[in-house]
C-alpha cells in the first residue's frame, strides 16, 4: 500500500458515504484524478468539513489501495476561491469536464495548471466565455484530441481570416464552397483567434462555442452534462448563457 502526502489538488465532486463519510473525486497535479474515501469527513466535529470544498486548493494525503484510496489528511492551501452565480456554475462545468474526460491515475500537470488558471479567471464576469473556451481547448490538447486551427487540412494552406471554413470533426477546417450554408461553418478569423488564445470579439466567441460543443460531444457521448442543465435552469436571466 502506497502512502502519498501533501499533494496539491482540488475536490471535483463529493457524495455521502455511510453515516458520516464521503466519497471524493479529486484532481491532483502529480497523480491525476483519483477516487478517495474520506472517513468521518461529514461528522459534526470533523476538521475536514470546511476543507473538502470545491474550488478550494488543498494539500491531500492518502493511502493507495486499488482504484479507491483512503484520505488520511487534508489542509487548505492558499486563499479559498469565492465563486458565485454564473462563475460558480462555470466552475461546476469545468469540474464535470475533468471528471468525465480524464482517466483515473493519469497525471496531466499542464491540465491541472490550466484548470487552476481557469478557476481564477472565472471571477471576471466579462471574461467567463473566453476562460471556458481556452480551457476546453487545452483539455482537448492534453487528452490527445488537439484541434487543427491554423491551416486547411485539405490543401495545407494557412487559414485566411476573411474566408469561411467548414470544420470537419476529427479532421479540421476545409475551405467552404461558395454559398454553403450547412455543416459547422466558422470564419478563419475565429479559428485563428482561438489558435492564438485571443477570443476578444463576439463573433469568435460565438463561433468557437459552437465548435467546442460539437467536438466535446464526440467524447462525452450521449450522457448530458449536469452542469449544463443547471445553466438552463437559469436561462430566465438574460446574462446567463449555457457553456
Amino acid at each position: 500500500m502506497s502512502r502519498i502526502t501533501l499533494q496539491p489538488g482540488f475536490i471535483l465532486h463529493s457524495r455521502p458515504y455511510r453515516d458520516t463519510s464521503a466519497l471524493l473525486e479529486v484532481f491532483t497535479r502529480e497523480y491525476g484524478r483519483l477516487g478517495l474515501v474520506a472517513r468521518g469527513a461529514r461528522g459534526a466535529k470533523s476538521k475536514l468539513r470546511g476543507v473538502l470544498q470545491p474550488f478550494r486548493p488543498v494539500l491531500l494525503s492518502w493511502l493507495g489501495r486499488g482504484d479507491l484510496g483512503t484520505l488520511t489528511d487534508a489542509e487548505a492551501q492558499g486563499v479559498a476561491l469565492t465563486l458565485g452565480g454564473r462563475a460558480l456554475l462555470s466552475g461546476y462545468y469545468l469540474n464535470e469536464l475533468v471528471q468525465r474526460l480524464t482517466h483515473r491515475h493519469d497525471p496531466h500537470p499542464a491540465l491541472y495548471d490550466a484548470y487552476q488558471e481557469a478557476l481564477a479567471g472565472l471571477n471576471d464576469e466579462m471574461r467567463i466565455e473566453r476562460v471556458l473556451r481556452l480551457f476546453e481547448k487545452r483539455l482537448l490538447q492534453e487528452l490527445g484530441y488537439g484541434l487543427v486551427l491554423d491551416h486547411d487540412v485539405a490543401s495545407g494552406a494557412p487559414l485566411t481570416a476573411t474566408a469561411l471554413y467548414q470544420y470537419q470533426l476529427e479532421r479540421g477546417p476545409v475551405l467552404s464552397e461558395a454559398g454553403a450554408s450547412h455543416g459547422l461553418l466558422l470564419h478563419g478569423s475565429s479559428l485563428l483567434s482561438l489558435a492564438g488564445d485571443e477570443l476578444q470579439d463576439e463573433c469568435s466567441l460565438r463561433e468557437n462555442k459552437r465548435l467546442m460543443r460539437a467536438v466535446l460531444a464526440l467524447y462525452l457521448g450521449d450522457k448530458p452534462l449536469k452542469s449544463r442543465d443547471l445553466f438552463r435552469g437559469m436561462t430566465a436571466a438574460p446574462s446567463v448563457a449555457v457553456p
